[in-house]
């Protein structure tokens, strides 16, 4: 019975932004033994290089397979990585705009978890993974656990593979209730190269992270408090 699990271990569709988040969502979905299937969108946002960030990840964890489906959420707009929106940058994470920022994408995890869903019904999935944080992120409201509760709950509902046939989803976000230092402690302890990794909403043409923008200000910070070197390469200050 073990030899047969070894040779067909249960397939998992995980949500891969090329991020620290997703890194580490990923090593922890391999750790569960699960087969890996990553899933990255082309949804116009400002940049490639979070997409090449995901390619690295998903080569270097030789994942089953990795899909980029392209959606253009510029046609919607609404938000700083979607439209000509200036993207905020700060001197620290103190000064973080109090409430959803402008960086929040419209309804854009429930736009992903959507397409994670119906490819996981299709390759026989019961479990789909993102790497969503309700500690030290951004104030999206689609990031939150109630969030992700309500989504799992409509996800059974939603599809033929749960209805007809007995399947029962589950939308793991394991990083939910972790500060970016202990997700991050976490990835080195699974050996996440997180050198590969991109976390910056505005970086420049060869891939320098700005280091003012929210996401780098949060990464700076996870790195700081995890007590390790942040691999990021940042632009150079003026």
């Amino acid at each position: 019975m073990n030899n047969l699990l070894m040779k067909n271990p249960p397939k998992a569709v995980v949500l891969l932004s090329g991020g620290v988040d997703s890194a580490t969502a990923l090593a922890i979905a391999r750790s569960m033994n699960f087969d890996v299937y990553a899933l990255s969108f082309r949804y116009g946002q400002r940049h490639r290089v979070e997409l090449e960030a995901a390619e690295r990840v998903a080569r270097q964890n030789r994942v089953a397979q990795h899909r980029t489906i392209d959606i253009d959420l510029r046609q919607i707009g609404g938000s700083a990585l979607t439209a000509d929106i200036d993207v905020p940058k700060h001197g620290s994470v103190e000064e973080l705009e109090k409430g959803i920022p402008v960086t929040y994408v419209p309804a854009r995890n429930t736009i992903f978890l959507s397409f994670a869903l119906a490819w996981a019904e299709v390759i026989g999935s019961s479990d789909v993974f993102i790497g969503v944080n309700a500690l030290d992120y951004s104030g999206y409201p689609d990031c939150r656990p109630e969030y992700i509760e309500a989504f799992e709950r409509m996800a059974n509902l939603a599809i033929r593979a749960c209805v007809e046939g007995g399947r029962t989803m589950r939308i793991h976000a394991p990083l939910i209730h972790w500060s970016k230092a202990q997700i991050i402690q976490k990835g080195m302890e699974l050996g996440v190269d997180y050198s590969l990794t991109l976390s910056c909403y505005d970086p420049a043409a060869d891939g320098a992270f700005c280091g003012r923008c929210d996401s780098c200000l949060l990464r700076l910070k996870g790195f700081k408090e995890a007590g390790v070197k942040d691999p990021g390469r940042y632009k150079t200050k003026d």
